[in-house]
């Protein structure tokens, strides 16, 4: 349930890319004056194969449809989740057991971007998002078909692992297709596909498990929903990174002239151990920087947060209130609801960080990224207390339905915020602590459920949520210290002291 976007607030200044063009803000081309004149390049600025000058139609039309593909992927994450007791007494395992289903996937899904994501960059953002969001459709039938908890386990795994490649990737074709100016309200309208997913899934998930259908319907209906949602992809979405799109250029060129000495910049320029050092070295590296480790921590707390309610909405609306499966798993909706909040606190923030940039002579400013993240830590630590101490059933659900909204509103806050910032700080290595990022959050998001329900059965709900309200108290000045002295701390490291 993750927006990556490893492009978000990147200052794109006038100048040559590889492929032998000239990118400016306003995303005009020029082409390249080259002494090889078999390097095919963009015809002019406004050629129509550039995908910055498709006609909005068509950029709305691919950015509303990786959006939806995404939330494909990220519903396939928590989908299972109501479905974990009839997983255990199917096959005769404990719930600890049933849960590594959730915890599985979730690593698979911070693995997976450590190869999506240079496989994008080689081969374009269709192949590296359309052959293993296939893949992970057929390890939907895995695991509906699985004869054994080994196999179910196995396959959620390798489902997550795959069906990670569209939320990898979707933040470059954000940049291939809009400005800067552009680009910001995208990303939110994007944004909110990608975090419906896993909120209205354990609905619908609850639904199918209690019904006539069984459990095992969970993941027929989810793989036949990504089949469905890739064959629609399949007809109407066309490659948008420059890279590739004139390799293809100079593949029908060559065909048409006769020419085999055409081609273009990409089909010579590919380094594999570049990849390799800015996807599976650098980010390890950048965890090592105190901006890069405290950013991180948290986003990866709250994610972390996100998915232990899976199962602790479960033991507060069907336990302890005794609510109906599909009625407890109803307040994620109150989630969401939070989350489109942060979306339009971090909107607003937006006009606020453009006019930091433009007063610092257009150079990205990463401390204005972080009012968002502020407002959010304390929205996120608000809801935990009172999602806490309203929890015992005599009290009104409706003031843990509040709870759920600051929760929401306070995820996507912080995230937004951490990600803008590591993107905005680190520059040319933005790419890479997204990477981390998505690494540290998976694993802590994995790791939350399997303690859960221990915890809230020896805690309590009001002392186990009271628990994380305390560790986000403590986690609350991470970006207070970062707006007011985050320019000195960027100066001091080696690899941010070029966003000075």
């Amino acid at each position: 349930m993750a927006i990556d976007n490893p492009e978000a607030g990147m200052k794109e200044e006038d100048s040559f890319d590889d492929d032998g063009t000239m990118r400016s803000d306003s995303g005009e081309k020029a082409t390249k004056s080259s002494l090889d004149a078999n390097i095919v390049t963009f015809d002019s600025i406004n050629d129509p194969l550039d995908p910055r000058n498709w006609p909005t139609h068509q950029k709305v039309t691919t950015t509303f449809l990786y959006g939806f593909t995404t939330a494909g992927a990220t519903w396939a994450s928590s989908v299972y989740s109501p479905a974990t007791a009839s997983i255990a007494q199917e096959f005769g395992v404990s719930a600890e057991v049933s849960t590594l289903g959730l915890t599985l996937f979730l690593f698979g899904f911070g693995i997976g971007p450590l190869l999506w994501a240079p496989c994008s960059e080689v081969y374009g953002r269709r192949l590296a998002v359309f052959i293993p969001y296939f893949i992970s459709a057929l390890f939907c039938f895995g695991v509906a078909t699985g004869k054994d908890i080994q196999t179910v386990l196995i396959c959620r795994f390798f489902l997550g692992f795959f069906s990670s490649a569209p939320v990898t990737n979707t933040g470059g074709v954000m940049r291939d297709l809009w400005t800067d100016a552009q680009r910001g309200a995208a990303i939110l309208c994007y944004s909110m596909a990608v975090v419906g997913g896993p909120m209205f899934s354990p609905i619908a998930g609850a639904a199918i498990v209690h019904s006539y259908l069984g459990w095992r319907w969970t993941h027929y209906l989810t793989g036949i929903i990504m089949l469905a949602i890739l064959a629609i992809d399949v007809v109407f979405i066309n490659e948008t990174y420059q890279k590739v799109v004139l390799v293809s250029k100079a593949k029908k060129l060559r065909k048409e002239t006769g020419n085999w000495a055409l081609h273009a910049k990409h089909e010579e320029d590919i380094n594999f151990q570049d990849l390799v050092q800015k996807f599976l070295v650098k980010p390890f590296q950048l965890l090592r920087t105190p901006i890069c480790f405290c950013m991180v921590l948290y986003a990866s707390f709250v994610y972390g947060i996100v998915y232990l309610n899976f199962s602790a909405y479960d033991i507060e609306f069907a336990q302890v209130r005794g609510w109906s499966p599909v009625v407890a798993s109803l307040p994620f909706i109150a989630i969401f609801i939070g989350c489109i909040c942060g979306a339009v606190i971090c909107y607003f923030n937006q006009g606020f960080y453009m006019r930091h940039l433009k007063a610092n002579n257009g150079k990205s400013v990463p401390e204005a990224r972080l009012p968002t993240m502020m407002i959010g830590g304390i929205s996120l630590s608000a809801g935990l207390f009172i999602f806490a101490w309203t929890s015992n059933p005599k009290i009104n659900p409706v003031a843990e339905i509040i709870a759920s909204i600051l929760l929401g509103m306070g995820f996507f806050g912080i995230f937004q915020g951490a990600t803008n910032y590591l993107v905005d700080t680190f520059g040319e290595f933005g790419a890479s602590a997204i990477a981390a990022n998505s690494l540290m959050r998976n694993a802590f998001a994995g790791s939350f459920p399997l303690f859960t329900t221990q915890m809230f059965n020896k805690l309590g709900v009001d002392w186990a949520v009271s628990l994380l309200g305390f560790v986000s108290v403590a986690m609350i000045p991470i970006p207070f210290v970062f707006y007011y002295f985050g320019k000195r701390i960027r100066a001091k490291g080696v690899l941010s002291c070029e966003s000075l």
